[in-house]
């Protein structure tokens, strides 16, 4: 039997053939390995990316929270002031109020303010100023009453029905005009309100134990 030629082309042709299977089969080999590690290097830096944006959000949520946490003391220290000054508003609108109403013994007020006034005017002569309906109903004999109550039966007050004023009170003033004394109900309420505000706010569930809430005083 003869042996084939090693050099005939078909042979040849049989093991290039051969040798580029082989080859086909190394290429595609190795695509699968570099493929695989690939594919795991990707997993493995797509977990740390994700770990770290995990992270990342969770400080950042820790952040947050540890500013909402921070204002609420502020939050709540406003509000509270807030509603405070609103409860001692209420309470000034009240004594306006109850001032309007007149619901008080005109003839006492008048004296004592007065009375009150000139205590603290040096001299011995003083215009009294009162509303029109309170000079109608005792005008003509406050004057000796005011002077007794000074202690100082010597004074000499005149008295005079003022038209611009309709509420309680008086305004005094000395027989020259250098003195004035504004002791009407609405302006004494005004100038005595800061300080009453305070002993309003001290002396009532309205202060924190241990001090004055912010803005009040």
């Amino acid at each position: 039997m003869a042996m084939p030629d090693p050099s005939s082309p078909a042979i040849l042709s049989g093991e290039i053939l051969a040798e580029a299977e082989r080859e086909c089969d190394e290429l595609l080999r190795r695509a699968r390995q570099e493929a695989e590690s690939l594919l795991a290097s990707a997993k493995v830096a797509a977990e740390k990316i994700r770990q770290e944006t995990v992270d990342t959000a969770r400080a950042e949520a820790a952040r947050r929270g540890e500013l909402v946490l921070a204002t609420v003391p502020v939050e709540a220290r406003r509000r509270r002031s807030a509603r405070v000054e609103a409860i001692l508003e209420g309470i000034h609108e009240e004594a306006r109020r109850q001032l309007r109403t007149h619901n008080f013994d005109h003839y006492e007020v008048v004296v004592t303010l007065a009375a009150e006034a000139i205590g603290h005017m040096p001299g011995t002569g003083y215009v009294l100023k009162m509303s029109a309906a309170d000079y109608a109903a005792f005008g003509g004999k406050v004057a000796g009453e005011i002077a007794r109550r000074t202690g100082c039966p010597s004074v000499n007050v005149t008295a005079s029905a003022d038209p611009a004023m309709t509420d309680g009170g008086v305004i005094v003033q000395d027989a020259e005009g250098t003195q004035i004394w504004d002791n009407r109900l609405h302006s004494r309420l005004e100038r005595l309100w800061p300080e009453l505000r305070r002993e309003i706010f001290v002396r009532s569930s309205l202060a924190e134990k241990g001090g004055l809430a912010g803005g009040v005083g």
